[in-house]
């Protein structure tokens, strides 16, 4: 039975067979000390197994970050390259444009000042160089606002029995207020230099934005092999 046992076993358990056969004399080799010692074997070999698969995976893992890490690189060297030339396309637009009425910001030439300019954007019109609160359109609005409250004001107080030359009057006071308001609206353009500085400071949160991407694709990439190897595990231990 011993020897019938030796003789099924598959070729890799040929050096464990021939091993036995030297070591042990068959003869008299008792059926369960053999099964032990197949048994301890298989153990051995399923660990040996395991610990090159998971060499294995953990080259993988190293080969694929190293491919990410230089992919990322040259994704970053693109994406620089592609910024800088639509900022490049832009300016040359917004030159072409100023040759043809546009206004250049002197300030925008002083370093000093365009540094001063990046730093403060007005949110009610949305140019740089002041806050929201020192801003001179929002100023004016309200001094408008309160001309027409003031007018209305008027209204109610005075009397049924007024002319209506005086009427048409005030009324035409009204409609030059909005008429100003409007009016300085619309004149309100951005600047050749305010373009510039907004085209570089967004593309600058382009960048920054790709490459928190990246890294969170990277990121997500690492932790799908982690868990495809923490699986794998599990099943090994079943």
């Amino acid at each position: 039975m011993v020897r019938k046992i030796l003789r099924c076993l598959p070729r890799t358990w040929v050096p464990k067979v021939t091993a036995i056969e030297e070591a042990k004399n068959l003869n008299i080799l008792a059926l369960e000390d053999l099964l032990g010692s197949l048994m301890t074997h298989e153990l051995s070999m399923q660990k040996t197994n395991d610990d090159e698969e998971k060499e294995k995976k953990k080259k993988k893992i190293v080969t694929l970050k190293s491919s990410q890490t230089e992919d990322s690189e040259d994704d970053d060297d693109n994406d620089n390259e592609e910024l800088a030339f639509i900022t490049r396309r832009f300016k040359k637009f917004l030159a072409s444009k100023k040759k043809f009425g546009g206004r250049a910001n002197k300030k925008f030439h002083q370093k000093g000042e365009a540094s001063k300019l990046e730093e403060i954007i007005c949110f009610e019109c949305n140019k740089p160089g002041h806050y929201k609160s020192d801003c001179p359109r929002l100023k004016k609005k309200d001094i408008l606002k309160k001309k027409k409250k003031a007018m209305i004001a008027t209204w109610d107080d005075s009397d049924e029995s007024s002319s209506e030359e005086d009427t048409n009057e005030e009324v035409a006071q009204i409609a030059l207020m909005a008429l100003e308001e409007e009016e300085e609206e619309e004149n309100d353009e951005v600047t050749y230099g305010e373009l510039v500085l907004l085209v570089e400071k967004y593309s600058s949160m382009i960048a920054s934005l790709k490459k928190k991407v990246k890294s969170l694709t990277n990121e997500n990439d690492e932790l799908i092999l982690a868990k495809e190897e923490t699986s794998n595990e599990i099943e090994v231990l079943r």
